[in-house]
């Protein structure tokens, strides 16, 4: 791309910022809840910031904002309007007992529900996932990035991207990740809503943007649409949703070290409305580039980079490259810190060496962050033997989520579900997603998804039939009470009417 020499240097100087602060923030991480959970210290705003710029990655700016540009259109924002509304959801209900629970994990909240089996089951999966999957892709596609933006070489750009996310996350643990996160998160809202609105100057305004991309402009689609059809947002979206925002330990990590469960609600709140935005700046200016641009490209997938070396002027063009590479590097600094989180709370301190100090645990923790890394740059050419990088994610986490979201909501729901109710779910739902897939393959993935849950809650009500819990199950901590926030239950209500608003205008 034609960059000069000033969008070179505001792109360093950036990324030398984030870098720089995020070090400088966690210089006093000693123990384990220091280093795993930032001392169990964050506040609403940082918590926040940290779900958004871990969630945002270049599946957004480039597969996001190409779906806008291509057949998707809109549609593709109920990525995001669904993540709000489970937001809601989460922040309500499940945030105050993983808090009271003062779990370090996600599968250690699966062994005070089910025993040590389901925890290990699930330690294993998310592991292989977020190395073998997560962070392989995240380092492709950030590489990739930096050749089609600078012409670095593919291999240079992973090892250069790793090395740096590698450093502050090894260095400063969770602290580190969610500092680098608020500052790449703002710079990502605000670069975004400067092409959003340059691109509405560019195409004449927002009513004649409206007016002339109204076949692109609708959020539910023909039931036969091979992506995103509407029975899938009947049932199938909220699988993933699920699975990410509530039970992932990528994304969950930072509610569970914050300060208060007030301050774990008022974040995740605040995030939900930040995701009500996300789609009018990443989707908006993939539509936008379709009407300037549709001529001058060969894929959707290089709208958004084109629609900024269009509009930005010099120098602002730099510090978006450099945003849209940190939320690259905020990716993938928290799939990092979550990876070495479970090896050492699930596996290391559960199987290697029980009684262990702090500072050994946290030592561990460095080690295993330095190992990933490694690994996550020598499988990252991998997603480049796909057809994209993020039908490579999707494809993966969908053997695994229908489970896990089973297992979990089933869990608290049905409180006679035994462990053998939960490990037959997760060992099944690989196989049975995996038939389907191979069976039904011109099927929309989240309807693979939809039936693969539907046979796993059918699985899971037979075995606690046939032999459940002599008691229901009782959380241990359930007596421990948290005051929850008025203001996040407030504002829950207003996500869920304003998402059900832009469902209704854009239907």
């Amino acid at each position: 791309m034609n960059l000069s020499y000033f969008d070179a240097v505001t792109f360093t100087l950036l990324i030398i910022t984030v870098v720089s602060i995020s070090l400088y923030a966690s210089r006093r991480e000693r123990d384990t809840k220091d280093y795993f959970l930032a001392g169990r210290n964050l506040t609403w705003w940082l918590i926040g910031f940290s779900l958004i710029a871990s969630n945002i990655s270049t599946e957004h700016f480039v597969g996001m904002a190409g779906a806008g540009y291509g057949t998707e259109g809109l549609a593709i924002a109920s990525y995001e309007w669904f993540a709000a509304v489970t937001l809601v959801i989460i922040a309500m209900f499940l945030l105050p007992l993983y808090l009271r629970l003062g779990i370090y994990t996600m599968p250690e909240f699966l062994e005070h529900r089910y025993g040590s089996q389901a925890r290990t089951l699930m330690a294993i999966y998310m592991m292989i996932a977020y190395v073998g999957v997560a962070i392989a892709a995240v380092l492709y596609s950030g590489a990739l990035g930096l050749q089609t933006i600078f012409g670095i070489d593919l291999k240079l750009g992973i090892w250069l991207i790793g090395i740096l996310a590698g450093i502050y996350t090894i260095y400063g643990g969770l602290k580190a990740v969610v500092w680098s996160d608020l500052i790449q998160g703002g710079a990502l809202l605000l670069g975004g809503t400067l092409v959003m609105i340059l691109g509405f100057k560019a195409v004449g305004g927002v009513e004649q943007f409206l007016m002339t991309n109204q076949d692109k402009l609708h959020t539910v689609l023909p039931a036969d649409h091979p992506e995103i059809p509407w029975t899938a947002l009947l049932f199938g979206m909220w699988i993933p949703h699920f699975f990410y925002w509530g039970f992932n330990q990528f994304i969950t990590q930072r509610t569970l070290g914050a300060r208060s469960l007030k301050h774990g609600q008022n974040g995740i709140i605040f995030a939900a409305f930040i995701k009500l935005i996300i789609p009018f700046i990443i989707v908006f200016p993939g539509i936008m580039t379709f009407q300037l641009f549709r001529d001058q490209i060969a894929s959707g997938d290089q709208a958004y980079a084109v629609l900024i070396t269009e509009l930005l002027p010099s120098g602002l063009r730099g510090i978006m490259f450099a945003a849209l590479f940190g939320a690259v590097m905020s990716s993938l600094d928290s799939m990092l810190n979550s990876a070495s989180t479970i090896f050492t709370m699930d596996i290391y301190k559960k199987y290697v060496k029980t009684t262990v100090s702090p500072e050994k645990t946290v030592l561990v923790g460095r080690i295993a962050t330095g190992v990933f890394v490694i690994i996550g740059c020598l499988l990252a050419p991998l997603p480049a033997q796909f057809s994209g990088v993020f039908k490579y994610i999707q494809l993966i986490w969908g053997f695994l989520s229908p489970g896990i979201v089973a297992v979990f909501l089933f869990g608290l729901i049905l409180r006679r579900a035994p462990q053998s109710a939960a490990a037959a779910a997760m060992i099944l739902g690989v196989p049975v997603y995996g038939f389907f897939l191979w069976k039904l393959p011109d099927v929309a993935f989240l309807n693979h998804m939809a039936f693969t849950f539907i046979i796993l809650t059918i699985v899971i009500l037979f075995i606690t039939v046939l032999k459940p819990l002599p008691e229901k199950f009782r959380f241990q901590h359930d007596s421990i009470q948290l005051e929850g926030s008025k203001l996040a239950k407030i504002g829950g209500v207003l996500v869920v009417f304003l998402t059900v608003l832009l469902y209704i205008y854009f239907w």
